[in-house]
């Protein structure tokens, strides 16, 4: 209780209240404003306000609670993001057999986290799996389709295993501004996922001009300028609330990070297109799966993560 209140004074408290104030923002618009004006509200609408309710909830809890926590939390989400991963990915009835090796993956990569080793954290997927797991998969003797069996796999591991463990990582950073590594991580995960909402929403008001229309129609230069204005003022604005980042390195972060993320959402949006899928799952009600949510994170995670790495703890400081 006590790590808990010491977190909360360091500006967590203040940025967990705007979270609340968003919430109850997004339920009044979605639930209160149709209902006020006599009509029904948009059911896929509250789904999704329902669902960010919940998720918040989970997340905030297992962050404040405690550093092991939240690594613990993070890594479950990776679980849960590679298990969907592997449930859409066509496979070969060899496939089966090296998949407890790429489930392996899991627990070895968070246990640097845990240890506070980054050598090996940074090394342990891109590196030693790369290098193992085609090994693995030569073993059961079948040859066909043996390349794309092993990048499919070791592409998977990228992205729901090492770049979400960033997320993890920052907890473990050695604290340069009272909020600490829980700061860290409110800040990229709240930058990110305001940008998909702000992206989203703008795009809807003033959406005209598509981007990419083959990969996802709905991606628009309006909605995508829009985002990234939005997030950049906000990123600007809780910076020193939570981080010990200065108004130019926010900035550059609140640009930055938009279109990352703007990236990884097109990039999964390919994949699913590939795969035939418009949702990951249906896990996460108005939202899709794991994937469809954390799509944008896999990728400003790592890119926040050694921005600050570098230029904040850094020797570039």
């Amino acid at each position: 209780m006590q790590g808990i209140l010491e977190t909360l004074r360091g500006g967590v408290g203040l940025i967990l209240g705007l979270i609340l104030l968003l919430l109850l923002i997004a339920t009044f618009i979605s639930e209160l404003v149709p209902k006020l004006r006599g009509r029904a509200g948009s059911p896929e609408l509250i789904s999704r306000v329902r669902a960010w309710w919940v998720m918040a909830g989970l997340f905030v809890l297992a962050v404040l609670v405690g550093k092991r926590v939240g690594i613990a939390f993070i890594m479950f989400l990776s679980y849960l993001a590679l298990k969907e991963y592997l449930s859409l990915i066509p496979q070969r009835s060899a496939d089966r057999k090296v998949l407890l090796w790429a489930y392996l993956a899991i627990p070895l990569q968070y246990l640097w986290v845990f240890t506070g080793r980054y050598g090996m954290f940074i090394i342990i997927v891109p590196v030693y799996l790369f290098l193992l797991l085609p090994f693995r998969l030569m073993l059961t003797g079948i040859t066909q389709n043996f390349l794309r069996a092993s990048s499919t796999l070791h592409w998977g591991l990228m992205m729901t295993v090492f770049c979400l463990g960033h997320l993890a990582y920052l907890l473990v950073l050695p604290p340069l501004h009272p909020a600490g590594g829980v700061g860290l991580l409110l800040y990229v995960v709240l930058v990110t996922q305001f940008n998909d909402v702000a992206q989203y929403v703008s795009g809807k008001s003033f959406g005209k001009h598509k981007i990419v229309p083959q990969v996802s129609p709905g991606k628009t230069w309006e909605g995508f300028i829009g985002g990234l204005i939005c997030t950049a003022v906000l990123a600007v604005v809780i910076a020193p609330v939570i981080t010990p980042l200065s108004v130019w390195e926010a900035l550059i972060l609140g640009v930055l990070l938009p279109a990352v993320g703007f990236i990884g959402d097109v990039t999964m949006s390919a994949v699913k297109r590939d795969l035939g899928v418009k949702d990951a799952s249906s896990m996460i009600p108005g939202h899709g799966g794991i994937l469809d949510r954390v799509d944008s994170l896999m990728f400003t995670a790592p890119v926040f993560f050694h921005f600050i790495y570098y230029f904040v703890y850094g020797p570039y400081r």
